[in-house]
């Protein structure tokens, strides 16, 4: 069994190193380059003695890469297009990690002495040519897009803001002036929306409904791009002016119902005896007395007095463009607040009351709540409807 295994283990050894090396190969042949570099320095790092086989994987996937990203980076300067500068630099950071990763092996030889060769480029000075170049054509993509923006176009003002943050992030965080166009962008991108509610029932609206509506929450409808106000400033334009109108308020009046019912039930009181046909007690067969359950009916009287009141108010939504005042969007919203009490009273045996009639019982009436009241809980309610409507809206941008 020794014997097979010792001679198993340079069958395996071997079967090992060909898939490495074959693995390797398939990496080039595929034109992953990249990934035979990864794979044989991996197989290379922190190794007193390097095979052969991976020196030279190595040495030649970098050359094919190598070649590969200058005729790339060629081709793409030789079109003359101002937004090839990006991916010419994304070549060259990629080739700068590149020689990154080998240049640590560097001098790299085999323990057989094979020696590889690598020529290794001025990375940076390219890297800075082709990052100035990008930068400059993100730059000016910005600019023409902001003067679009001064022309009323917000969503090229966002893709310039989207502009100038990729140029601070992947080329120079202060470039020029681009922190003041940032801000610029920010100022022609954003949507400023004034929201109003107007009365336009034939009630009365109490102030404080006005007051719990307007509480809607700036921080809660303000988004990236759009920023909501909610108190109209003298020489301000704003983008757009959503206004709720309220159309109709119905207040219903006091309504007292009584209604009087009978709970009865059934029940077990106590015992009797069990007579025999004689009219003397029965006897079992122990000679005890015989006795069954005593079953009775028991009965409540219950009086209950059910108040109500109910408060509709209807509305719309409307959406008007800032700038022209033309009606953009408009939306119905609506709510009901409703005031229910039961208070009951019962005269008779408590037993017999059901357990909906218990509930009630020792409730006792409840002062009517106020018109004005039951407006601004309806102003209350109104709010959420009002903030997922205005979120909603495709008509603001």
């Amino acid at each position: 069994m020794f014997a097979n295994t010792r001679l198993l283990a340079p069958v395996l050894f071997l079967s090992f190193l060909l898939t490495a090396c074959h693995t390797a190969q398939k990496f080039v042949e595929s034109g992953d380059y990249d990934g035979a570099i990864e794979f044989c320095v991996r197989k290379l790092r922190g190794k007193s003695k390097k095979k052969t086989e991976y020196v030279q994987g190595l040495e030649l996937a970098f050359r094919k890469a190598q070649s590969r990203d200058l005729a790339t980076v060629k081709h793409l300067v030789a079109e003359n297009r101002p937004e090839n500068w990006e991916r010419v630099n994304e070549i060259h950071r990629e080739m700068n990690a590149r020689q990154r990763k080998i240049s640590p092996l560097t001098p790299l030889v085999s323990k057989d002495g094979y020696r590889a060769k690598f020529e290794f480029l001025d990375i940076a000075t390219l890297e800075r040519e082709s990052r100035s170049n990008a930068a400059e054509y993100r730059y000016n993509r910005a600019k023409e897009l902001l003067e679009r923006a001064e022309n009323g176009d917000k969503l090229a003002a966002r893709e310039a803001h989207r502009q100038l943050l990729d140029l601070g992030n992947k080329y120079y965080r202060n470039y020029k002036d681009s922190e003041q166009l940032l801000q610029t962008a920010r100022d022609l991108g954003t949507s400023y929306v004034l929201f109003e509610v107007k009365n336009q029932s034939d009630k009365v609206l109490p102030r404080a409904f006005f007051d719990r509506v307007l509480t809607i929450g700036k921080s809660d409808l303000d988004s990236e791009w759009k920023a909501y106000y909610f108190d109209a400033k003298p020489g301000i334009q704003y983008d757009y002016r959503v206004v709720f109108k309220v159309r109709n308020i119905d207040i219903s009046p006091e309504r007292v119902h009584e209604r009087a019912y009978v709970d009865e039930k059934e029940i077990e009181d106590g015992w009797e005896y069990v007579l025999d046909a004689k009219g003397n007690v029965l006897k079992d067969s122990l000679g005890n007395d015989v006795k069954t359950p005593r079953k009775v009916w028991i009965r409540a009287h219950v009086l209950e007095v059910f108040q109500s009141k109910a408060a509709r108010l209807t509305g719309f939504i409307e959406v008007y463009d800032g700038a022209r005042n033309t009606l953009l969007d408009n939306r119905d919203l609506g709510t009901e607040i409703l005031f229910e009490n039961y208070a009951s009273t019962f005269k008779g045996d408590k037993r017999a009351l059901s357990q909906e009639s218990k509930n009630r019982i020792g409730n006792s009436p409840q002062p009517f709540p106020r018109d004005e009241d039951m407006l601004v809980q309806a102003a209350d309610r109104l709010k959420p409807n009002l903030r997922d409507e205005l979120r909603r809206s495709r008509a603001i941008l």
